[in-house]
């Protein structure tokens, strides 16, 4: 008690005087604590539900929750400190500088909190989405407020920054059910073309993996410098993508030779003159 009295600078007598003459503001300060923080948890609880309904992400419920509970319990501590007679003028406007003074030194962790906050709520992912963003690809592993984290095919984690993800270009290649499967193979000039784009033809026709609508495309799609390329387009379930893109190479590969075709590779023809 002798170390609070010469802190506050007042004897015994004086302190317990201003207890008593306070004891009304000091009764209803604490009122206005009990009451607020039950109100505040109250309201954090009904949030949560709320968003629970809405079918929100569980990581952006926790988040919000938890922020409207803080600027709620914030508010009514202001409110019971300024209930005690005590001057809030001063008192925000150095909370205010101390909080503009923090934002600018942690401005790229704000960024990022406020990318999570994005990245969350329009969900242009989730966990389990193989996406390309920041020039990394892989699939998403977790989503958080201020990184997401990738595991790329050879399985190395990758963090990003969600500042820099929220405001860059998202490719998601499993957002949609269905992809196309682009491929172009190249056959030697005078080989016969109706015979390679039949043997195309049935090599998609005999994989159930591949859709029949969309149709599929095979066509004449450029004449190379050293072969005739054959453009290939196939639709299917974003999951056989890549089974069906190394199957159709590896059929090519096995069957276009005895068929009698030719998969020619870049040649330079070199005439070479005597002098007379």
């Amino acid at each position: 008690m002798n170390k609070i009295e010469s802190w506050l600078g007042m004897g015994k007598g004086e302190l317990w005087s201003l207890i008593v003459s306070n004891a009304a503001n000091l009764a209803i300060a604490a009122a206005i604590l009990f009451v607020g923080f039950w109100i505040t948890k109250r309201v954090s609880k009904s949030v949560t539900k709320m968003l629970h309904k809405k079918k929100t992400d569980d990581s952006l419920t926790s988040f919000i929750s938890s922020l409207v509970g803080m600027g709620l319990k914030i508010m009514v501590v202001i409110a019971a400190i300024g209930q005690l007679g005590i001057e809030m003028t001063s008192f925000i406007a150095i909370l205010g500088a101390a909080g503009f003074a923090i934002g600018m030194a942690f401005s790229g962790t704000l960024s990022n909190f406020a990318g999570g906050v994005m990245i969350l709520f329009f969900k242009p992912f989730k966990i389990g989405d193989y996406v390309n963003m920041q020039g990394e690809e892989g699939v998403v592993k977790e989503v958080l407020i201020f990184n997401t984290i990738l595991s790329t095919l050879d399985n190395k984690i990758i963090i990003l920054a969600n500042g820099a993800v929220a405001n860059g270009t998202i490719v998601n290649y499993t957002k949609a059910e269905n992809r196309r499967v682009d491929m172009t193979f190249g056959i030697a000039y005078g080989d016969d073309l109706k015979v390679a784009k039949g043997l195309l033809m049935k090599f998609i026709n005999e994989d159930d993996r591949i859709l029949k609508d969309p149709a599929p495309f095979v066509g004449l799609g450029e004449l190379g410098d050293s072969s005739v390329n054959i453009t290939t387009r196939a639709w299917v379930n974003h999951t056989d993508y890549w089974g069906v893109y190394f199957d159709m190479h590896e059929r090519v590969y096995n069957e276009f030779e005895a068929a009698g075709l030719s998969i020619p590779f870049p040649q330079m023809d070199v005439h070479v003159q005597k002098e007379a």
